[in-house]
């Protein structure tokens, strides 16, 4: 579809004006400092604005400019991640803010391609930082984007696919409008947060109904497609805490890996045919060269991941027999249950301490 003049400039101006009359007052937007923009789109990414406000008031306080991120201690900047999943963001964001301290000086570059290059960022976030930070007339596409576009043309195809997403970048790209990037690319996001919800979209509110084509065709439920629905996979997991004289032991997993470097309480993977409670006695031989004593289920959570989902048998017992040995873990230590909060876990441990 071929967007004719009159059309992009109306798209243009009905949003803009919807934007500076409706957008939500958020911290980033009071200066459009390239930090925070850069901090508040990753952790956007899959998260909604409510979850993130805290997080982010949360990181600027511990961690206010780029040079104090670049220094932390990764346990700190984790920590400070956590419940936001997806650890490897907030590890690519020490990585860049380092070489951004090396390279630039601890400015952030405005410079599109040499955004591109650092760690973690891709071509949306690039184009939320270029736009949202510099104004720059650079394209962005998330999933908010995507359901505007498709709705407003009635774009009816696979979005997941190559071609249906090189489409959608360019109709992204042709409807900026020159010198006002910043509004344009946020009045998209935030018709699509508030307004064209995926759900019951507020049709009456939307500054583009005259131009949504989807609307007029009665097609806004199917759009957009996403292809099938994939099915999580299930897993049953077994961990314990285990208790000895007042403390209880925490291991720390490899840097590399599935929640890699975070703090975890030992356990593993139920294997077809074992209880969870057999799949817990093997791990911790496997793991710690230990046996455990009087172990006793203390809670059941259910945690979905992007791929997974999780049923996660919570224990806990007393110290048994044996010399505690890693030979998973690349640290290990015995620590007060108070102090526990001090260390970055994955979010089904910290709904586990939390009762603890």
């Amino acid at each position: 579809m071929k967007l004719t003049k009159a059309k992009t400039l109306a798209i243009q101006t009905h949003l803009i004006k919807w934007f500076q009359e409706n957008h939500r007052d958020l911290p980033w937007r009071k200066t459009y400092d390239p930090y925070q923009v850069w901090i508040s789109e990753v952790m956007l990414q899959q998260t909604q604005v409510t979850t993130v406000l805290p997080y982010f008031k949360r990181w600027m306080k511990a961690l206010p400019t780029i040079e104090s991120v670049a220094k932390a201690k990764e346990d700190k900047v984790l920590k400070l991640w956590e419940g936001l999943g997806y650890y490897s963001r907030a590890r690519n964001i020490q990585k860049t803010a380092q070489i951004v301290l090396k390279e630039h000086s601890g400015t952030f570059p405005s410079d599109y391609n040499a955004i591109l290059k650092l760690p973690g960022i891709g071509r949306y976030t690039a184009g939320a930082i270029s736009s949202i930070a510099f104004n720059q007339e650079r394209p962005i596409v998330d999933g908010n984007v995507i359901r505007v576009l498709a709705r407003l043309f009635n774009f009816s195809k696979n979005t997941k696919e190559a071609d249906s997403l090189r489409q959608l970048w360019e109709w992204a790209e042709e409807l900026i409008p020159k010198g006002q990037a910043r509004e344009f690319n946020q009045g998209m996001m935030e018709l699509g947060a508030l307004v064209c919800k995926p759900k019951n979209p507020k049709c009456n509110r939307c500054p583009l109904q005259t131009q949504c084509i989807g609307k007029q065709k009665g097609t806004l439920s199917f759009l957009p497609n996403k292809g099938e629905r994939v099915e999580k996979i299930p897993i049953k997991v077994a961990i314990v805490v285990i208790r000895n004289k007042g403390k209880v032991f925490i291991q720390k997993r490899p840097h590399k890996g599935l929640m890699a470097g975070l703090w975890e309480f030992p356990g593993g993977k139920v294997k077809p045919g074992e209880t969870p409670l057999q799949a817990l006695h093997r791990e911790v031989m496997e793991e710690l060269g230990i046996t455990i004593e009087s172990p006793k289920l203390i809670k059941n959570i259910k945690h979905g991941y992007t791929k997974f989902k999780v049923d996660l048998h919570c224990y806990e017992a007393n110290l048994g027999t044996g010399k505690l040995k890693l030979n998973s873990a690349i640290d290990g230590k015995w620590v007060n249950p108070e102090a526990l909060s001090e260390y970055p876990f994955p979010v089904a441990n910290v709904k586990l301490i939390e009762d603890l």
